[in-house]
């Protein structure tokens, strides 16, 4: 089981962002490779300190973190799925984090590398919808979904700048009136890639990238929300050149209403029809529930307004608190046409004590069935 990112970094869930960088940075010095030669396990806890500012230093992530754990992105394309899938691709990322540390501190061989080429670069992001319905919700599972995205035409080729010699940054020279100025800034040629196109793949456009239909498998986590957002790393746009990351692919979940049922948090609401013969002489009725049948038991006098309360036969926790409650209300249909002998029947009945109402005090109000309802 994973260990909670604030944990890792040794912060409350309130840090700020200067205090989850600082704890950061005490950690990556603690485990650094170049500190921890052939040490694995101090290169896990690097990696897993890494992972864990990857996500807490975004404010978006962080919210959704902080909302789901780490169902928010297992199985769609969280850490494990992403940018760094080796030592140099974390390196790269936080360049100027451990620039800072490393640079003089303790000349790290790799940050001095870094330095002579452009940073790594993404391609963008692509948004979709995705439709999805309470059983889904309910049970979890896998839906795929078709998406167009960006990607390097066979054929094409790039090569290093020649502007910047593969820096993505030019350094420029002014004599002004208190001396020689020195200025560096993103390079015009590549954009401050460090690469250029070399050749063109066909029906490529001007940076060498086509269209291409991909199948996304998409996880859905048991117990999600309408409106939540999950990020499938590495599925989005492809950045051009040799040394850029793929954008992300940004799937919002959208549920579907269902005609039976409604979702108040984790619980369910239902509305149960039953007749009169069966509110008076009770009845066994099945529901089908999107998570399986469930037999339900109606005992002789039930009245119109019952809430059956089935505990735990509603919606999964995301966090994994157990489930909601399924909540029936019994709704006893009165027939609007009888005929001739059936109001007979009832005519003859019409002042009998046992159909007169009677609540007493074990029946409770319409108001204190919600107010046990919501305590």
């Amino acid at each position: 089981m994973k260990r909670d990112y604030y944990e890792i970094l040794g912060v409350s869930r309130t840090a700020t962002a200067a205090e989850i960088k600082k704890a950061y940075r005490k950690k990556a010095i603690e485990y650094h490779p170049d500190r921890n030669p052939g040490d694995k396990k101090a290169e896990e806890k690097f990696k897993e300190a890494a992972e864990a500012y990857e996500i807490l230093s975004d404010p978006d992530k962080r919210a959704r973190y902080d909302q789901f754990g780490h169902q928010a992105f297992e199985g769609a394309g969280g850490f494990e799925g992403g940018h760094f899938t080796n030592m140099e691709d974390i390196f790269s990322h936080f360049g100027d984090i451990f620039g800072d540390i490393f640079g003089n501190a303790y000349g790290s061989s790799r940050s001095r590398s870094n330095t002579r080429r452009a940073p790594r670069y993404s391609g963008t992001d692509l948004r979709v919808k995705l439709k999805i319905t309470l059983k889904d919700i309910i049970n979890g599972g896998e839906k795929k979904i078709r998406i167009k995205r960006k990607v390097k035409a066979p054929g094409t080729t790039y090569q290093t700048c020649h502007q910047c010699n593969g820096t993505g940054k030019v350094t420029r020279i002014t004599n002004t009136i208190f001396g020689r100025m020195q200025t560096t800034g993103t390079c015009n040629v590549c954009g401050g890639t460090g690469e250029i196109l070399k050749t063109r793949g066909q029906n490529s456009d001007a940076n060498g990238m086509i269209l291409k239909e991909d199948i996304i498998s998409i996880k859905i986590p048991k117990g999600v929300r309408n409106g939540v957002q999950l990020r499938v790393a590495g599925k989005g746009n492809e950045a051009p050149g040799n040394h850029g990351v793929p954008g992300d692919l940004i799937v919002q979940l959208v549920e579907e209403s269902d005609n039976y049922f409604k979702r108040e948090g984790n619980n369910l609401h239902y509305d149960l029809y039953i007749s009169m013969p069966e509110a008076v002489l009770g009845n066994e009725k099945i529901i089908d529930t999107p998570s399986g049948k469930i037999k339900l038991r109606l005992e002789p006098g039930i009245q119109s307004g019952k809430i059956l309360r089935l505990k735990n036969k509603g919606v999964p926790d995301i966090d994994g608190y157990g489930n909601g409650d399924l909540l029936v209300n019994v709704n006893v249909w009165v027939p609007k046409n009888l005929n001739k002998e059936q109001k007979e029947f009832f005519k003859k009945n019409f002042d009998h004590p046992n159909f007169q109402p009677n609540p007493g005090k074990s029946e409770k109000s319409f108001f204190e069935r919600i107010h046990d309802l919501f305590s």
